[in-house]
C-alpha cells in the first residue's frame, strides 16, 4: 500500500508528496527554441528512449518539438522509425557549416515533431573536429539556424563525455540526467555534474541542471528503492518526481518505431512519460 500523508496525499517513490502537474495551456506561438541535452556517461540507462518518449509527450501538449540523434549508434533515429542509411544526416551538418540545416530534417510519423538523424559516421566526427577553431560551439551553430522555429530541442547524446557531449552542452540551455535505478549508474553522476559545472564556467554560463530523471525503476525491489533514496539524499529538489518505471513495453516500441504514447497510451509508462512533460513544462523547463 502506498504511503500517505497526514493530509491523505500519496507519497511518491522519491519521498515527496505526489502532485497532479496540471495540462499545459497552448502556445499562442513556436519558438524560440530551449535547447535541452540528455546526457549520461553510462549507457543503458534510458536517455534514447527518454528522448523519443519526452519528445513525443510535448508534442502531444502542443509543443513543437526536434530531437536531435547526437549517438553515432542512431538508435533515436531508428527508434522514430526513421531510416538514416542514405539520408543526409547531424554528421554532414556538423561537417559543412554552410549546408541548411533544413535539408537534414526529417517529419515523423508523430505530428509536431521532427528529427535530425545521425548514424555510424558520427563516430569520425570527433576525428574531424578536432583541429577545428570553436570546435565546441559547432553543433550551437547548427542549431541556432532552425531554433526560432521550435518550442524545444532534445539532443540525445552518446554515453560519454567527448567533443560530441561537449558540443551538446555547449548548444544547451538545460540538462537532464536520466539515471537508471542501479548503484553503477549512481557513481558516475559526479562526474557528469562536473563537466556539466566546467562547461558553464568556460564555454556556456547560462546552462542549468533541469534534472535529474530516475530510470528503470522497480519498487519491488530494495536496491532500486535504496538507489533512489541516496539519490534524492544527494540531490534534493534537482530529482525530478516523476520516475519511469522499467517494463517490457519499451523495447516493444522502439521495435515498433514508434513512442510508448502511441504504441501503448494507456500503459502506465506512457502515463509517465506524459507527467515528465508536464513536470518540466511546471519547472520552467520547456515553454
Amino acid at each position: 500500500m502506498a504511503k500517505k500523508t497526514k493530509d491523505d496525499t500519496p507519497i511518491g517513490p522519491t519521498g515527496r508528496p505526489y502532485q497532479g502537474f496540471p495540462i499545459p495551456a497552448p502556445l499562442k506561438a513556436h519558438g524560440p527554441a530551449r535547447i535541452i541535452a540528455l546526457c549520461n556517461q553510462k549507457g543503458g540507462v534510458g536517455k534514447t528512449t527518454t528522448s523519443i518518449n519526452l519528445a513525443a509527450s510535448l508534442a502531444e501538449y502542443g509543443r513543437k518539438v526536434l530531437a536531435v540523434d547526437f549517438d553515432p549508434q542512431g538508435a533515436l533515429s531508428a527508434g522514430l522509425g526513421i531510416p538514416t542509411h542514405d539520408s543526409l544526416t547531424v554528421y554532414d551538418l556538423l561537417l559543412d557549416t554552410k549546408r541548411d540545416p533544413h535539408d537534414a530534417i526529417v517529419h515523423t510519423n508523430v505530428e509536431g515533431l521532427d528529427l535530425i538523424p545521425a548514424n555510424i559516421d558520427l563516430s569520425a566526427a570527433e576525428v574531424h573536429l578536432v583541429n577545428e577553431v570553436a570546435r565546441e560551439t559547432i553543433l550551437s551553430r547548427v542549431l541556432r539556424q532552425v531554433a526560432g522555429e521550435y518550442d524545444v530541442i532534445l539532443i540525445d547524446c552518446q554515453p560519454s563525455l567527448g567533443l560530441l557531449t561537449v558540443n551538446a552542452l555547449t548548444a544547451a540551455h538545460g540538462v537532464l540526467i536520466p539515471l537508471e535505478c542501479e548503484f553503477f549508474a549512481l557513481r558516475g553522476v559526479a562526474l557528469l555534474i562536473e563537466t556539466i559545472d566546467k562547461v558553464r564556467d568556460r564555454l556556456n554560463p547560462s546552462i542549468r541542471l533541469d534534472g535529474l530523471l530516475a530510470t528503470m525503476y522497480d519498487a519491488r525491489t530494495l536496491h532500486s528503492r535504496e538507489v533512489l533514496e541516496r539519490v534524492v539524499e544527494a540531490f534534493g529538489d534537482d530529482v525530478l518526481e516523476t520516475v519511469i518505471g522499467r517494463t517490457v513495453k519499451f523495447p516493444d516500441a522502439s521495435v515498433s518505431g514508434v513512442p510508448i504514447t502511441e504504441f501503448a497510451p494507456e500503459h502506465p509508462a506512457a502515463q509517465a512519460y506524459l507527467r515528465l512533460a508536464r513536470e518540466l513544462v511546471a519547472r520552467g523547463a520547456v515553454a
